[in-house]
């Protein structure tokens, strides 16, 4: 069986912990491989070949970084089949939504080509008497960053694409449950030209994450999981001073106003909702149709659409999602939907019980559908991150628009309608940090910035766009005189623009 260990200074380095996991594969519940997990020692290893790596690579010119970034892209699409192939097998997710998984991936990189302007500073010419002024962007260092399991190549690819183009090194701690296809980037990015020492995988669990958070040479670190370990991240990290971009959960509503076209609306739910079976935190999770008659109407449509999705292994090229990615995240989604049950709410479509004929022993589940849920149930307040959709009904506009502002988690928000004033105002008042206005799944496009509010993100700065080239920078500020000859003797007070 394959073992995977880690990837340090621009070679495989086999485990020393004696400490593995399982890695399985969705589609039959079997175990593909053992991924090895990192000690405190191992991770310094990691750090101390990137701290000597770095100055060399941030003293590379901008212009060369960015060529590495290009022929990276080059060989990622030359091996997208690939990627995906080996992404599905360890995620569970269907080839379709991991070629999207990558190529978001791949567009962030696609934007960090462009470092040579991105990292620009800024010029005044004649500040003050014979003085220029002017700022610039240096790198931070050796930066590291924490992704999930749910997008084994787009997030990885988020936070080392422009963490390196900007002049640092990068430690990866991927996900334990899909560590093949970080790996093979990292590999990739050592045959696109990067030093060896700059791109370093380190797989591992929670003792691998603490020692990332406590090592002294490491200066900033990014994280995307669940809300509770993403602000345990953000304090222990900003408690060693590190910068630290920590994003987590999400509980992201749909709005479907009176006025709005209902067959686009429900295509838009069961995409938003049931895709990559429900494990991604931008999936629209909670339906909020406005007024008993639109709500009986979406639930009219919805219904069977939900009772049709084709359920099938990550090859099946018609299957809408696949199985969800342990046999332990399956039981905890099954147990919500139990629990949804419990609490009073009506469970319009059950596919608790779904079996794959032929994959019998895959971690397979049907989409779920309740209706009448209440703000007071945990279905409605926790993550889910599963097939499981819920349908709050609002008695109007600002009854709608209080739920997704009033809730914990402020990732995602969408409203489908055709009043454009309704929906500039809702852009404008709701209290979440994406909005989509008749698109469900808001998120950016790579020169902008991804970031949720309130319990789903901690930290000042967002993924990619410009605020990752700020997270990954620091800027120094430069005030130049050039000495005439002319002695204006000792000046005591600060300056001025006097």
């Amino acid at each position: 069986m394959r073992t995977v260990g880690h990837f340090i200074g621009g070679k495989h380095v086999a485990g020393k912990s004696g400490r593995t996991t399982d890695v399985f594969q969705p589609m039959t519940g079997e175990v593909i491989a053992k991924v090895a997990l990192a000690t405190k020692d191992e991770l310094r290893q990691a750090v101390e070949n990137a701290k000597a790596a770095q100055p060399a690579w941030a003293a590379t010119n901008p212009q060369r970084r960015a060529r590495v970034m290009m022929r990276f892209l080059e060989l990622i699409a030359k091996e997208t089949d690939s990627l995906a192939e080996l992404l599905a097998r360890e995620h569970g997710k269907t080839i379709v939504d991991a070629k999207g998984d990558i190529q978001r991936g791949v567009e962030v990189a696609e934007f960090c080509t462009g470092i040579p302007h991105l990292i620009k500073g800024e010029f005044t010419e004649g500040a003050g008497p014979g003085i220029d002024m002017y700022s610039i962007r240096q790198a931070l260092g050796v930066v590291a960053g924490i992704t999930p399991f749910n997008f084994p190549a787009m997030i990885p690819l988020w936070k080392l694409s422009p963490a390196i183009a900007c002049g640092n090194a990068f430690i990866l701690k991927p996900s334990e449950r899909a560590p093949g296809v970080p790996m093979r980037l990292a590999e990739l990015m050592i045959e696109a030209g990067l030093p060896a020492g700059i791109l370093n995988v380190v797989n591992g669990d929670k003792e691998s994450v603490d020692a990332i958070l406590d090592d002294h040479d490491i200066k900033a670190v990014g994280f995307v999981g669940s809300s509770a370990i993403a602000e345990y991240v953000y304090s222990r990290a900003t408690a060693t001073g590190k910068r630290a971009q920590c994003f987590g959960g999400a509980k992201n509503h749909m709005i479907i106003m009176p006025d709005a076209d209902l067959d686009q609306a429900v295509d838009a739910l069961i995409g938003a909702g049931y895709g990559s079976a429900g494990e991604r935190c931008m999936a629209i999770s909670v339906a909020v149709p406005v007024g008993k008659s639109t709500a009986d109407a979406l639930m009219h449509k919805l219904i069977p659409r939900v009772e049709s999705l084709k359920v099938g292994p990550s090859t099946d090229p018609s299957a809408d999602f696949g199985p969800l990615v342990t046999k332990a995240h399956l039981d905890k989604v099954r147990s919500y939907v139990d629990l949804g049950v419990q609490e009073g709410a009506k469970l319009a479509v059950d596919g608790r019980n779904f079996k794959m004929q032929g994959y019998e022993n895959g971690f397979y589940m049907g989409g779920c559908l309740f209706d009448e849920v209440k703000t007071s149930m945990r279905i409605y307040k926790e993550e889910i991150f599963g097939p499981v959709l819920s349908v709050v009904r609002a008695k109007d506009y600002e009854d709608a628009l209080r739920l997704p502002t009033d809730h914990e988690y402020g990732n995602g928000v969408a409203i489908y309608t055709r009043d454009g004033d309704a929906a500039r105002d809702f852009a404008s008042r709701v209290n979440v940090g994406m909005v989509g206005i008749n698109v469900p799944i808001p998120v950016p496009l790579a020169y902008y910035t991804f970031g949720g509010w309130k319990r789903s993100g901690f930290g000042d700065l967002n993924q990619h766009g410009p605020d990752a080239i700020r997270f990954y920078t620091k800027t120094k500020t430069v005030t130049s005189r050039w000495p005439s000859g002319i002695k204006d003797g000792a000046e005591f007070a600060i300056p001025t623009m006097k």
